[in-house]
């Protein structure tokens, strides 16, 4: 072949690849499409305290949970997921790719606000503008969750827990990119399942039948008067996540023929318990007290959600075009508290002690909790232990994703924003601490952190790529490093050990919070807005 022929076939070959748009930065990268009707879908289900122990998948042996088990067995799975301890902080820094141990707080406003509109106290467009008057403006460049999406042309939808925050106002909801949005704007109402009224793009919608300012919020720990409240129905006829279904299928109908960004931030399995009724798996399950036996079915409830989901995905015909998300906002939290079963506070229930995180550290078969909600591991939702801050997290795309793999990518939640952003082409300088993992998905070359860190409500704690951990109980003046690859429990204190090793993650630390580990301790004293 001569010269001539090879340069008009280096041309054509050229050529071909700029009609196809073959991204080359990984190495199986996925094509991208040519239109916006070529572009996945997305949607992001973000369950609400569900630890990685309550999946059947990771050996819970009480709830099965086999819709969200199918999505990791054809898709992806992360085995190195972080999160933050509590659901506000997590939330912000899963919308914003920012982490929360920085010097320059979220500004996390407090909840119970939209409770005044029940007690005719303020009105709607009163309690919003005394949330909106303490928030710092938000820059012009500064993009969200929402945004990267609805920049790049999706149709954007918020539905259920709404963001940011405890308490939320319609102005957030759409400068951070939300077309659509359904729910509470107030976590605090979100503690119930029966809301007397939700919000719809900015207005109020009346819930007809249900009756109770306090949205139907059960009362904890159990006992027999708290059960006669629980099942008191007055007062209480639609359920919340029903109505978040209605409105997912609904969204997901509307924008079938464009490409759409769908969050479901759903209450489940969020307590105090409430559930319409306890599944029939668990019924004459003998090994639950009948509060366990509600809450039981609350994870079982969300599990055959997202089947329902998927399976409104392939009714439209858009299931192999639809990316499918599931996570966790942080890790597990025992509502069904009950003397001589399990206890909160969290008490051995042998000894009868308190745990205190850090000589007596949280297990569950210490506390007695049947269903080892957070995996075996030590600590629970608002610990830096990794019992609060590792959480399911599970990528799905058909034909795409490699069915069953399985990654241990050191992932951060605020990681989320980033990988968005690259799935729906959105193409501006993210100025975030979030990476993109997009090219995991498919078994690419991804730039990794060298650690994620985290705030909790004793200190901050940061892990590095290689497994190592320092976490912080400022008040004593402790750090204690572990090696999580050989000691999963966190059993294994090694400061002593390697004292070299402290100095280092000490180091570390200090940076990642801005030069003040104080940073990384949250309270509601010094990260919470308090709003009259």
């Amino acid at each position: 072949m001569n010269k001539i022929s090879l340069m008009l076939l280096l041309l054509l070959v050229i050529a071909a690849c700029k009609e196809k748009k073959i991204a080359i930065n990984s190495k199986k990268a996925m094509p991208v499409g040519k239109s916006l009707n070529e572009k996945p879908n997305i949607i992001l289900i973000l369950a609400d305290d569900l630890g990685k122990g309550l999946l059947s998948k990771n050996g819970q042996e009480i709830i099965t949970t086999p819709n969200i088990d199918k999505l990791a067995e054809e898709g992806i799975c992360f085995s190195n997921a972080y999160t933050n301890m509590l659901c506000a902080p997590s939330r912000a820094s899963l919308i914003t790719g920012i982490h929360d141990s920085h010097a320059n707080k979220f500004d996390i406003t407090s909840g119970g606000l939209y409770k005044k509109i029940s007690a005719k106290t303020a009105t709607l467009s009163e309690i919003e503008e005394s949330i909106n008057s303490v928030l710092k403006p938000i820059g012009e460049d500064e993009v969200f969750l929402g945004t990267v999406a609805q920049e790049a042309g999706y149709k954007t939808g918020q539905i259920g827990k709404l963001e940011w925050g405890f308490s939320a106002t319609d102005a957030q909801m759409k400068r951070h990119g939300w077309d659509y949005y359904y729910g509470y704007l107030d976590h605090a109402r979100a503690h119930g399942f029966y809301p007397p009224y939700l919000f719809e793009n900015g207005k109020q919608v009346n819930i007809a039948g249900n009756l109770l300012p306090n949205s139907g919020k059960s009362k904890e720990p159990e006992t027999p008067e708290a059960y006669r409240e629980r099942h008191d129905m007055t007062g209480k006829k639609v359920y919340s996540q029903n109505l978040f279904m209605e409105k997912a299928f609904q969204f997901i109908t509307e924008n079938k023929d464009a490409p759409f960004f769908l969050y479901f931030p759903t209450q489940l399995p969020h307590g105090p318990v409430s559930i319409p009724e306890v599944h029939a798996d668990f019924i004459n399950d003998d090994r639950l007290t009948p509060i366990e036996k509600e809450y039981a079915s609350m994870v079982k409830m969300l599990d055959d959600n997202v089947g329902q989901i998927m399976q409104k995905l392939k009714d439209e015909g858009i299931a192999e075009n639809t990316i499918v998300i599931f996570a966790s906002d942080n890790g597990h939290e025992i509502y069904y508290g009950q003397e001589g079963r399990v206890l909160k506070p969290y008490t051995n229930i042998k000894t009868g002690q308190r745990f205190d995180n850090l000589e007596r550290k949280y297990y569950s078969d210490l506390a007695g909790d049947v269903f080892d909600g957070n995996d075996g591991q030590a600590g629970m939702k608002r610990s830096n232990l990794q019992g609060g801050i590792t959480t399911p997290l599970i990528f799905n795309w058909p034909n795409k994703i490699k069915p069953g793999t399985t990654s241990d990518r050191l992932i951060a939640n605020y990681d989320m924003l980033a990988t968005i952003a690259e799935i729906t082409g959105f193409n501006k300088p993210l100025n975030i601490d979030g990476i993109s993992y997009y090219n995991e998905l498919f078994g690419g070359e991804t730039k990794t952190h060298e650690y994620v860190v985290y705030s909790s409500y004793s200190g901050p704690t940061l892990i590095t790529n290689d497994g190592w951990k320092i976490r912080a109980i400022l008040n004593k003046n402790v750090f204690e490093i572990y090696y999580l690859p050989d000691d999963y429990r966190e059993e294994n204190e090694l400061s002593k050990q390697y004292p070299e090793k402290l100095k280092e993650l000490k180091e570390k630390l200090l940076k990642a919070c801005d030069g003040d580990f104080n940073n990384g301790l949250y309270s509601s004293k010094n990260s919470e807005i308090r709003i009259k």
